[in-house]
């Protein structure tokens, strides 16, 4: 759909580049808290699928919180203006100076994942004479059936609470007079299109709900994580995810408490689809049984191909010529570094401009510097 680029703008632009279209990310945003809010659910934006300081921004002045994993995105939330009440720190491996980051900002929630977690936050929180809110992120044991490197609710991942140690990690928290159980943390995965193990999920919280009951524990916020998925196939059939079937899912199948407060941290939902790579050919290669187009992008400015064997859509925004059959790679000194294979692209020279589709999430947020390159620049629709 190459009338959504704005390409004689693109023309005095060194690529590769970052393009947003910010009134996609605004509609979006403004369809996901449209579906929340008919059963007051709370929605944290996953800071890590985007920390653009435009992007956070926008979805800020929406009203979302922020759901941070390291530090430095607590830092970035809170120099984009969300307020401190709304940003919830997750991870595995939470620093001594992250923690005291968030005690020091009285962020709402860490999601603790472990004993030794919750130790060290106790003593750091009673050191500055504070209580810390947690909630405790359970390992539900749902397969996500997502690919393996984004799967995060089985057992065999570092993520999180095994259910059989839940009674211990209660106990412990008996002892630890500076943490406040406030609540549980879910996350079973991320890109899900399917929405069967998101009711397996309501089914599994449900479980513990009644668990936690028979010990006479009720818990004020319940946190079911992200992980809806996004068309990467067909991403201008389905530019904003089916938020109304997912919200109504857990409204119908996962019946909370009165006054319960119910929480989801999506990210790649929210941007995934407003962003696109935007790259320029260098040169189109004829080897002996292929025909290689070879761009000014490379696995350092999108990963997720390399990394997850990802599907993009990709288009030639300067040809109207009919199709050819190419591998579309890099410059990376990397055989990895390719972004497609045997795929059809209008016909292809030096110089045209190609657009890599559905990049807004995991895309700039992971770009590196190898091979001495430099970081993509970050263009938007309404500010060109």
């Amino acid at each position: 759909m190459k009338g959504i680029f704005p390409t004689g703008k693109f023309k005095n632009l060194q690529t590769p580049f970052y393009f947003y279209d910010t009134e996609l990310l605004r509609e979006t945003i403004r369809t996901a808290v449209a579906e929340a809010a008919k059963y007051n659910y709370h929605i944290h934006y996953a800071v890590k699928a985007n920390a653009n300081p435009q992007i956070l921004g926008i979805i800020r002045e929406s009203g979302l919180g922020a759901d941070c994993v390291s530090g430095g995105e607590i830092q970035a939330a809170l120099n984009a203006g969300f307020p401190a009440d709304k940003i919830v720190f997750a991870g595995v491996g939470k620093a001594d100076r992250e923690i005291n980051l968030g005690l020091d900002n009285d962020i709402f929630c860490f999601n603790a994942e472990s004993i030794p977690e919750l130790e060290v936050i106790n003593e750091l929180a009673e050191s500055k004479g504070k209580t810390a809110r947690v909630a405790l992120r359970i390992n539900p044991e749902v397969d996500a059936h997502t690919h393996h490197h984004i799967t995060t609710g089985t057992k065999e991942n570092k993520f999180g609470i095994n259910l059989d140690q839940l009674d211990a990690v209660l106990d412990t928290l008996q002892s630890l007079a500076s943490v406040r159980l406030i609540g549980l943390h879910f996350h079973i995965g991320s890109q899900l299109t399917e929405m069967e193990p998101f009711r397996m999920l309501c089914s599994r919280v449900n479980e513990l709900q009644q668990k936690l009951a028979d010990r006479n524990i009720r818990v004020e916020h319940i946190n079911f994580g992200g992980g809806l998925g996004i068309d990467y196939d067909h991403p201008d059939e389905q530019l904003i995810p089916d938020f109304k079937e997912y919200f109504e899912l857990f409204h119908t199948h996962f019946p909370a408490y009165p006054d319960q407060q119910i929480h989801f941290e999506p990210g790649r939902s929210i941007v995934g689809q407003c962003g696109s790579l935007i790259s320029k050919v260098l040169y189109v290669k004829e080897g002996s049984v292929k025909k290689f187009v070879i761009l000014d992008a490379g696995f350092t400015e999108l990963i997720r191909p390399a990394l997850y064997d990802a599907h993009h859509e990709i288009e030639n925004l300067s040809s109207e010529e009919p199709g050819e059959i190419y591998d579309v790679v890099g410059p990376i000194c990397e055989s990895s570094d390719c972004f497609a294979k045997q795929i059809e692209l209008n016909k292809t020279d030096r110089g045209d401009l190609i657009a890599i589709r559905s990049a807004g999430a995991y895309g700039e947020i992971m770009a590196s510097q190898y091979n001495c390159r430099r970081l993509p620049e970050a263009y938007f629709s309404d500010l060109l």
